[in-house]
């Protein structure tokens, strides 16, 4: 079985699953887009989740700080890797005012998204992502909170986990009251994210 960190950029076929994946949120999606972004969107909301240290952790321990969240997967070939980059860059370009962002990266495989290679995984990216993890039950409340679409697709009748996740790619900026400011979607730069988070925060 492959290593989720070898895997990074080498699985082009799953880009288009992704995309497809893209269409079929657009259920969940359809739900928020006509919302400004003053708040009104129902976006986000109580969760209970791992943290890559085993710890139990909820929306309550990160009431205070702005929030990013993300959801993927350690697995994920491409846009993962390529949204976690553009977060990690925007937070450079932010500086101190990007010091006390917490960025949660929320797995929607918690199948093979253990702690320990969650926690692995975000350190590559930046030492400010926190790697979630928890029973399928608790990610897909989580996903719920956040209208996240995901699904398992791609699986290889040979090795059953070896396999890829259709997911929605959107990038949450949470308030300090835990209310939802805006969302990114999935190429934006990390100039672009960077000069929006600092005007709303």
């Amino acid at each position: 079985m492959k290593t989720p960190l070898a895997r990074i950029g080498i699985v082009l076929a799953v880009i288009v699953l992704i995309a497809v994946a893209g269409l079929a949120g657009r259920h969940y999606w359809g739900l928020i887009t006509s919302a400004p972004e003053s708040g009104a969107a129902a976006i986000g909301g109580p969760f209970t989740l791992i943290d890559e240290s085993g710890r139990t952790v909820t929306e309550a321990d990160f009431r205070g700080q702005p929030l990013l969240v993300y959801f993927g997967y350690t697995y994920c070939p491409d846009v993962c890797p390529t949204t976690l980059t553009a977060i990690a860059e925007a937070l450079d370009l932010l500086g101190d005012k990007g010091h006390d962002i917490a960025v949660l990266f929320i797995t929607v495989d918690p199948e093979r998204d253990r702690p320990e290679n969650l926690g692995e995984y975000v350190r590559v990216f930046h030492p400010q992502i926190v790697g979630l993890t928890g029973s399928p039950e608790q990610v897909a409340a989580a996903a719920r909170a956040y209208r996240v679409y995901y699904a398992k697709a791609a699986q290889d009748p040979d090795d059953p986990e070896e396999y890829a996740m259709d997911h929605s790619a959107y990038t949450y900026l949470m308030g300090r009251d835990g209310k939802f400011l805006t969302h990114f979607p999935h190429g934006v730069s990390a100039k672009d994210m960077a000069e929006r988070i600092a005007k709303l925060l």
